[in-house]
C-alpha cells in the first residue's frame, strides 16, 4: 500500500521513486532476504506497532535488578499437584471414601462446588461415588532442606535446596482455558490482555539487538498471541528448534551465497534510505527498515544460537539428548539457556501437545504422569545445573508452572479432574531463597489454606526480581484490574 500517493520531488529535481510495500517486500524475497510472506507481514506488523505513540518500550529497569531473563516452562493439561510436589498422606488414609465420609467434608462447600467442573454426583444409595484417591507415586525427601518430592521426579529431587516451592496457588478457571488465565491473569471469557511475556517485552526491550526479545516453544491452543493491546511487537516468536528450519525467515531464501545476500541488502536497504530522506517524518517507514535490518541481522545469529553441536557431550547428556525420552525437550531448555546465554529475556516453553494439553489425566493418570515426567524430568534439572555452573542461575529466573491441579477424588476410576482451588508451582534462580516451601493446600489437597497466591502473584514476583514496578505497566486508553497485578511474594525472595 502506498502511503504517499502525492508526487515529489527527489534527487536532482527527478519525481521521486516511490515503492509500494508489496513490491519491497517481493524485491526482498526474490532477492534472498528469506522472509516467506507470512512472516515477513508479522515481522512488520511488530515494528509499525512499536513505532506507534503509545507503544514506546521502556527500555530500562526502575530499580535494580535481581535477575536479567525468565525461562518459563508450562505443562500443558494441569500435572497433579497430589503427585509431584504437595504430598497428601490423609488421602491415602481415607482412600475408597466419599469426601463428605472423611473428616474433611467442610471442603466441598455448595458455593464454591458450583465452580468446580466435577461435582460430587451420588449414585443410587445416595452415596457419594467421587471417591477420595490414593496418591499414585511414593515421595522421597531430597538435599539439605529435605523437601519431599515424587518419584517422577528425581532429577528435579535433588535440586531441590536451589527450588522455592509454592504450594497455596489457585485460579478461577476450572477448563483448559485455565492456560490463557495463568499467563494473563484473565478468565479466557473476559478482554484478553497481554500475557507476563508480552508486559517483561514491553517493560525491558531487548538486550541483543539480533535476536528476538521473547521467544515460544512448544504447542500453544488457546492464545497464541501474547501482546493483544501492547500490540504484535510485543507477541512471542514462535521457535521449533527440533525442525529441520526452526525459524522460518531466519534463514536466506534460495541459492544465495552469504557474498550475494549482503550485496542485496544493501541495495534493498539503499532504496529504502532514499525513500526515507524523501518522507523523514514517516516513522513506519522507518520501522520496515529496523525490521528488514533485524531479520538479515537474525538470519546469522539464530542458526548459530541453535546449534546445540557446538556444545560438549558432557552438556548434551545432561539435558537428555542421549535418550529419545528426553531428546526433544531436552534440546529446547538447552536452547532456552543458549539463548539466555546471548540476552533474550523471556523464554516460555510448553510442554503437552493436543488441544487440552496431554497432562489432563482423567483416566490412567499414573501411566500418564509417569511417562511425561520423564520427558520433563531429567531436562530440567539439567537446566538448573548448567545454569547454577555457570553463573548464570543468580540472574536467570526459571519458572516450573502448570494451569491447575487434580482433584483429591477419583474420575472414571484411575484419574483425576482439572481442580483450581489448590495447586504447586515452583521457581529457582534469579534472586529466590531455594530449598523452601511456602503457602499450604488443606490435608486433602483441595483448597490453598496457607498464604493462598492468584496466579498474577507469580508475575509480580518475576517483574520484581526484574527490576520493574508492575504498577508503571499502564497503557493510555487501557485500564488494568486491581487483580491483574498480583503482588510479590516476598517470602521467596532472597536478601
Amino acid at each position: 500500500m502506498n502511503h504517499h500517493p502525492h508526487k515529489s520531488t527527489g534527487f536532482a529535481g527527478t519525481p521521486a521513486l516511490r515503492y509500494p510495500l508489496n513490491s519491497r517486500r517481493e524485491f526482498l524475497c526474490r532477492m534472498g532476504m528469506g522472509f516467506g510472506g507470512l512472516a515477513l507481514e508479522s515481522l512488520l506488523r511488530d515494528e509499525l506497532k512499536a513505532a506507534e505513540p503509545g507503544a514506546v518500550i521502556n527500555g530500562l529497569p526502575q530499580f535494580a535488578p535481581k535477575a536479567k531473563s525468565v525461562i518459563w516452562v508450562f505443562l500443558r493439561g494441569g500435572l497433579s499437584h497430589l503427585e509431584s510436589f504437595d504430598p497428601k498422606p490423609a488421602i491415602d488414609r481415607y482412600q475408597g471414601m466419599s469426601i463428605g465420609e472423611t473428616p474433611f467434608a467442610g471442603v466441598q462447600d455448595p458455593e464454591l462446588l458450583k465452580k468446580v467442573r466435577v461435582v460430587v454426583v451420588n449414585d443410587a444409595n445416595g452415596q457419594q461415588r467421587n471417591k477420595i484417591y490414593p496418591t499414585q507415586i511414593g515421595f522421597k525427601r531430597y538435599g539439605q532442606s529435605g523437601i519431599p518430592v515424587s518419584d517422577w521426579f528425581p532429577h528435579i529431587g535433588r535440586c531441590v535446596d536451589d527450588l522455592a516451592i509454592i504450594r497455596s496457588m489457585w485460579t478461577t478457571d476450572d477448563n483448559h482455558g485455565a492456560q490463557v488465565q495463568f499467563h494473563s491473569g484473565r478468565h479466557m471469557l473476559d478482554e484478553r490482555v497481554p500475557t507476563i511475556g508480552a508486559w517483561i517485552s514491553y517493560g525491558l526491550g531487548s538486550l541483543n539487538d539480533n535476536l528476538p526479545k521473547f521467544i515460544t516453544m512448544g504447542p500453544r491452543f488457546f492464545d497464541r498471541r501474547d501482546g493483544h493491546y501492547l500490540g504484535p511487537a510485543h507477541d512471542a516468536v514462535p521457535l521449533n528448534v527440533n525442525a529441520d528450519v526452526p525459524l522460518p525467515y531466519a534463514q536466506p531464501q534460495g541459492d544465495i551465497s552469504p557474498h550475494e545476500q549482503k550485496l542485496s541488502f544493501g541495495l534493498a536497504n539503499r532504496l529504502n534510505r532514499i525513500t526515507a530522506g524523501l518522507y523523514p517524518d514517516d516513522a513506519r517507514l522507518e520501522a520496515r527498515i529496523r525490521s528488514y535490518e533485524l531479520a538479515y541481522r537474525m538470519q546469522t545469529a539464530v542458526p548459530e544460537t541453535l546449534d546445540v553441536s557446538r556444545e560438549t557431550g558432557a552438556t548434551r547428556r545432561l539435558y537428555g539428548l542421549d535418550e529419545d525420552p528426553t531428546r526433544n525437550f531436552g534440546r529446547q531448555l538447552l536452547s532456552a539457556r543458549r539463548l539466555v546465554e546471548r540476552g533474550v529475556r523471556f523464554i516460555q516453553i510448553m510442554h503437552g501437545d493436543g488441544a487440552a494439553g496431554e497432562w489432563d489425566a482423567h483416566s490412567g493418570l499414573k501411566s500418564n504422569h509417569e511417562r511425561l515426567a520423564r520427558q520433563v524430568d531429567r531436562p530440567v534439572a539439567g537446566l538448573i545445573q548448567d545454569l547454577k555452573s555457570r553463573g548464570m542461575l543468580d540472574e536467570t529466573l526459571l519458572v516450573f508452572a502448570t494451569e491447575f491441579g487434580r482433584t483429591p477424588g477419583s474420575q472414571n476410576g484411575d484419574g483425576r479432574d482439572h481442580h483450581p482451588y489448590g495447586f504447586s508451582v515452583w521457581m529457582a534462580g534469579g534472586g529466590l531463597k531455594g530449598g523452601i516451601v511456602h503457602g499450604a493446600t488443606d490435608e486433602i489437597g483441595f483448597h490453598a489454606v496457607e498464604n493462598p497466591h492468584y496466579v498474577t502473584d507469580v508475575h509480580a514476583t518475576l517483574l520484581h526480581q526484574l527490576g520493574m514496578y508492575e504498577k508503571s505497566l499502564e497503557v493510555p486508553g487501557h485500564k488494568r484490574l486491581e487483580s491483574d497485578f498480583g503482588r510479590p511474594i516476598h517470602q521467596i525472595i532472597g536478601t
